[in-house]
């Protein structure tokens, strides 16, 4: 049961959403929130800075260090402040806390008092990073100890879940998370499995059917066996409007993924809804 909800603020678009989407799970879970900010600390003690001093041949890097803190720290506030004045309008129990430090690092941190992680998609270096998938949010989802929740550019309401299921632990374990947030939240849930074996993808979602059964909630169970399966999962939740992904963080083989990428990393990167990665 989700009843503490961490959430990382940087001030982008992408952190707006995950502000949104974090004040719509508390008040429906009935949770406290954490909100972070963190001030990074590479961009304080990055070599930008060493680079500057030594070019001009003085020592400007300590002063100037110290005004990007104070600058920083300030912005940090203002975006904390926000964030406070829609909680307390909300009704939502909520502390904040503004740190410095390695921004991955400080929120994998703060989890571990956490039922529940929310970070945006991208965040406000967006531009400067390659991929689809910020470098932040792409860190935080590999050391995280507790479940992430990562979020799209823009807020909608989690009325119609997806849960991508392959009999693995992992996809076990988010499973359980799914039923329990499904069933807080009045929802149904849709069960796909990606497999060319036919047999083997219908006992996965015999299982999945037999244990969501007793929670009570409407089960859709769709088996697709065409397709390599990140694409088929990402492609299923542009086709069907799926609004929430359930996904483990892996899958069977762990070599295969070192070598190929994971699935995981795949729909993260492509899925247009928020994706809810257990690990």
């Amino acid at each position: 049961m989700i009843k503490s909800i961490s959430v990382g603020l940087d001030g982008s678009q992408h952190s707006e959403a995950a502000s949104a989407y974090t004040l719509w799970l508390a008040e429906k879970l009935g949770a406290q929130v954490t909100a972070l900010h963190i001030v990074d600390l590479a961009a304080i003690e990055g070599t930008f800075f060493h680079d500057i001093s030594g070019s001009l041949g003085f020592e400007p890097y300590l002063d100037m260090s110290s005004k990007i803190r104070t600058a920083l720290k300030e912005r940090g506030d203002i975006i904390l402040d926000a964030f406070a004045k829609r909680a307390t309008e909300s009704g939502i129990k909520f502390e904040t806390k503004c740190s410095i430090g390695v921004v991955a690092n400080e929120i994998a941190e703060l989890a571990r008092t956490s039922d529940l992680v929310v970070i945006g998609h991208r965040g406000v270096n967006e531009k400067f990073t390659t991929g689809l998938l910020g470098s932040t949010a792409e860190s935080v989802t590999r050391k995280c100890p507790k479940p992430v929740f990562v979020t799209p550019m823009e807020f909608r309401p989690c009325e119609k879940p997806l849960l991508a299921y392959d009999g693995s632990n992992q996809a076990a374990s988010v499973m359980h998370d799914a039923a329990e947030l499904c069933s807080q939240l009045g929802t149904g849930l849709t069960v796909l499995a990606v497999d060319h074996d036919q047999q083997r993808g219908n006992k996965h979602l015999e299982e999945a059917g037999k244990y969501l059964q007793p929670h009570g909630i409407e089960v859709s169970l769709i088996l697709q066996q065409t397709g390599n399966a990140p694409e088929r999962i990402a492609n299923f939740i542009r086709e069907e409007e799926h609004d929430l992904l359930f996904i483990g963080a892996y899958g069977h083989s762990r070599i295969i993924e070192m070598v190929l990428g994971s699935t995981t990393e795949y729909v993260l990167r492509n899925a247009d809804c928020p994706v809810y990665l257990h690990r």
